[in-house]
């Protein structure tokens, strides 16, 4: 077997997981998990609540051993190392400040738990604090600040510490939703300047592509896929994948002919569609043809081009800056689209003309 040196090269503060199983009992929580973050990537590990995301990110920072696998950080393996040998930083979701602590004593409470000088703590505290806004905050109390301020005041602490990784676990989700946007920002911005290594757990899908260098798909304790966000949501590599991040139209049904880089899909009901051809894809293929919502274009006269399908508007739903139409087509499916404000309006019972690129209709093939 080859080293993580050989793997992976000299990777000074990544992340290596390899075939890490975890058990509760006879309940697998984490099924031989294998992935690696390199050093200063920002990596997202998402999935619904009880995929196993978090009890991946405890055995990483030496919280829970693994029944199996072995953990690697900066090339070397820390599996059986307790916590505070393995110079990771952690900040869980609620924080976990002192109450009792002004931000000053929260953020240098690691310094001087490690009898850091006191020169040295007070220069690296200011550093810190002016790193994450927090410069003139020192005497408040955790109860004085916001939530975004508080998020802040927990960065800072484990920033204080030159941790070689950095482990978040859905660190914003006790935000409000304009708050949570513009703390995602920040934290980017900051992960970004300091190119720390960074495994930010997380089951919002926006958040991890908006963040991410890459992101890794975790279900029933398995990885299911890991690319950029755009591999992630424009190539889904599974159904779970498709239908978990963004919205998404599916279609069941079959290839009828492949020619050159194009396939015809049909339905049993009649609905012909020109796609791409992915590799390997083949007549007599039973496939879920996916569509993202703002891939479709809506017509009221009959369009130019291929793949033109006729139908009506059932309902239509108002966000805003953008507005969802929910469309049946001719031949009785149900296709969801979303449009741009600024676009064509259309109202309920109102007959549309729909126009699909064939680059943007995925297959996926078929497991039954």
């Amino acid at each position: 077997m080859r080293s993580i040196m050989e793997e992976y090269g000299e990777d000074k503060a990544g992340i290596s997981l390899k075939n890490v199983t975890k058990r509760f009992g006879h309940l697998v929580v984490v099924d031989s998990v294998s992935f690696h973050v390199k050093e200063g990537e920002f990596m997202s590990l998402l999935g619904p609540s009880g995929c196993g995301k978090t009890t991946t990110l405890r055995i990483i920072a030496g919280f829970l051993k693994p029944n199996e696998g072995t953990v690697y950080v900066g090339g070397g393996d820390v599996t059986h190392l307790p916590p505070y040998k393995r110079n990771l930083g952690l900040v869980f979701q609620s924080y976990a400040l002192w109450p009792h602590m002004t931000v000053l004593e929260n953020v240098q409470f690691g310094l001087k738990l490690n009898k850091v000088k006191p020169k040295a703590i007070k220069e690296k505290v200011a550093e810190v604090l002016s790193l994450t806004n927090l410069t003139g905050l020192e005497k408040r109390f955790p109860r004085e600040l916001s939530g975004g301020q508080q998020q802040r005041v927990a960065l800072a602490r484990v920033l204080a510490l030159n941790p070689a990784v950095f482990l978040l676990d859905e660190p914003l989700s006790n935000l409000d939703r304009k708050l949570r946007i513009y703390m995602r920002l920040e934290l980017k911005q900051l992960q970004k300047k300091l190119r720390m290594t960074t495994l930010y757990v997380t089951h919002d899908q926006e958040e991890a592509l908006s963040m991410s260098d890459r992101v890794a798909i975790m279900n029933k304790g398995k990885i299911v896929q890991i690319g950029t966000p755009d591999q992630i949501y424009e190539k889904p590599g599974s159904m779970f994948a498709a239908d978990f991040v963004g919205n998404i139209n599916v279609i069941e049904g079959e290839i009828s002919d492949v020619s050159g880089n194009h396939a015809t899909f049909k339905t049993s009901e009649g609905l012909t569609l020109k796609i791409l051809a992915e590799e390997g894809l083949k007549p007599g293929d039973k496939i879920n043809l996916t569509i993202r919502p703002e891939k479709v274009r809506v017509f009221r006269e009959y369009p130019d081009g291929n793949n033109i399908l006729a139908g009506h508007v059932k309902f239509v739903e108002y966000f805003g800056s953008l507005i969802k139409y929910f469309v049946e087509l001719e031949t009785a499916h149900q296709i969801i689209i979303e449009s741009q404000n600024l676009d064509a309006r259309f109202d309920s019972g109102e007959k549309i003309h729909l126009k699909i690129d064939p680059h943007h209709c995925y297959s996926i093939k078929s497991e039954k």
